[in-house]
C-alpha cells in the first residue's frame, strides 16, 4: 500500500537572469518546466516507472517570482485513476535577504505511467492519511469529473 507521503517530491530552484523577463520575474515557461519536471517525478516514485504529461488543468500565478528568490516546488499524488493519477503542486518563493516567503502558485497536472512499450498501464491506488490528504483526494475526483465532460465536448 502506498501513501501520498510517499509520493513527495521537493525540488529547489535559484531564479537566475537567464530564468527572467525584462522586468526581473521569473518567467511563467520557466516555471511551469520545473512543474512539469517535479510532477513528473513525484508520478514517477508512485508508479514506479516512467510517467509523461498527460494534461495540466491550471496553474494560478499568486504573485511574481523575482531574481534571486529561492524557489521550492512541492508535488505529491492527490489520488490515482485507471491509468492516470493527478499529481498536487505547490510553490514558494523565498528572498533569504529580506526574510519573506511566499506561496505564488499552485497547479494540478495529470500524468499517465507507461509500460517499456510505451502503453499506459494501471497504477496502484494512493492511501491519503491526513485530513488535507483526504481533502485533496476527495477534490481529485471533482476536478476529473470537469476533466472527462470537457473532453467529451
Amino acid at each position: 500500500m502506498k501513501t501520498v507521503s510517499n509520493s513527495i517530491i521537493t525540488m529547489t530552484e535559484l531564479v537566475l537572469p537567464q530564468h527572467t523577463n525584462q522586468l526581473g520575474n521569473l518567467l511563467g515557461g520557466q516555471l511551469m518546466h520545473w512543474i512539469d519536471i517535479c510532477a513528473a517525478l513525484a508520478s514517477a516514485k508512485h508508479a514506479g516507472r516512467i510517467c509523461v504529461t498527460a494534461s495540466v488543468d491550471k496553474i494560478d500565478f499568486h504573485h511574481p517570482i523575482k531574481l534571486g528568490d529561492v524557489v521550492t516546488i512541492v508535488a505529491s499524488v492527490n489520488r490515482v485513476f485507471n491509468s492516470s493519477m493527478e499529481v498536487g503542486i505547490s510553490v514558494c518563493a523565498e528572498n533569504y535577504s529580506k526574510g519573506n516567503k511566499l506561496h505564488t502558485n499552485s497547479a494540478y497536472l495529470t500524468f499517465v505511467g507507461l509500460s517499456s512499450d510505451g502503453i499506459p498501464v494501471k497504477s496502484e491506488p494512493i492511501i491519503p492519511e491526513s485530513d488535507e490528504e483526504k481533502r485533496r483526494y476527495k477534490e481529485a475526483q471533482v476536478r476529473r469529473e470537469v476533466r472527462l465532460k470537457l473532453r467529451n465536448k
